[in-house]
């Protein structure tokens, strides 16, 4: 198999294969579920909406595929409480891993204790195995101040991953933020993953974050269970270099 062939399936096993899209429907997350586990491997997770959960539990329960969905979702400025029934109900339902949207508003403000009541409130309900990730929103925080401020309090609160965005503002993922994200990581001395998310759709734009993580975390760090790609499109640039 070629260098690019390799890294090809390399991504593969690192892509949360996401439809969260407005307008989904069952027969979308049929298809997502479907697509998740091809010829050449399968993804490690699909993500969904929470109504989405029982169903993709049910459609993937004989794989090693894991149930993702997303709470406090997209805004982040839902209340404690609220979000913590979601966050049980989808658990319930089936959920392997939450994604949470940090309440990046209340940051940006200067409030950090809604901040941290927020993650300490849905990581106590996130028992493991089950996975936390907590979206920053980096394109919306912006500042680099902000963004090292945002995954340090998340790290600090007990997150399994730090991730990106949720795909639902302008700017989702990029190099500078992640850069700054995989600095916080390693300073921590913490095992915590990241999780690009959001406008990765080629191999050549999965490549650059691997790189980084390379870069900071050393070669053999980025595994399935310390980095994830957030994508949906990049499983069709995957394919067409496996194929």
């Amino acid at each position: 198999m070629n260098e690019r062939r390799l890294l090809a399936q390399r991504i593969l096993s690192l892509i949360d294969l996401t439809n969260l899209n407005d307008g989904c429907t069952p027969e979308d997350i049929k298809s997502l579920c479907a697509r998740a586990s091809g010829q050449w491997g399968h993804t490690t997770a699909v993500c969904v909406w929470p109504r989405f959960v029982e169903l993709s539990k049910s459609l993937l329960t004989d794989s090693q595929i894991q149930i993702a969905t997303v709470v406090n979702f997209p805004s982040g400025d839902g209340e404690v409480a609220a979000t913590i029934k979601e966050t049980v109900d989808a658990l319930n339902a089936g959920a392997d891993e939450i994604d949470l949207v940090l309440p990046y508003a209340a940051l940006q403000r200067g409030d950090e204790s809604t901040v941290v009541a927020m993650l300490s409130a849905i990581r106590n309900v996130v028992p493991a195995p089950s996975l936390l990730k907590v979206i920053l929103e980096t394109g919306e925080l912006v500042d680099p101040i902000l963004i090292e401020r945002a995954a340090h309090l998340a790290i600090a609160a007990g997150a399994d991953f730090i991730k990106t965005s949720t795909g639902k503002t302008r700017t989702s993922a990029t190099p500078d933020a992640v850069t700054i994200m995989l600095a916080t990581i390693h300073a921590s001395g913490r095992v915590v993953g990241l999780k690009p998310s959001g406008g990765i759709r080629t191999v050549d734009d999965a490549l650059e974050y691997l790189q980084l993580a390379d870069a900071v975390m050393g070669q053999d760090w980025a595994t399935p269970q310390t980095f994830r790609f957030g994508a949906s499109g990049l499983l069709d640039a995957v394919e067409s270099e496996l194929a």
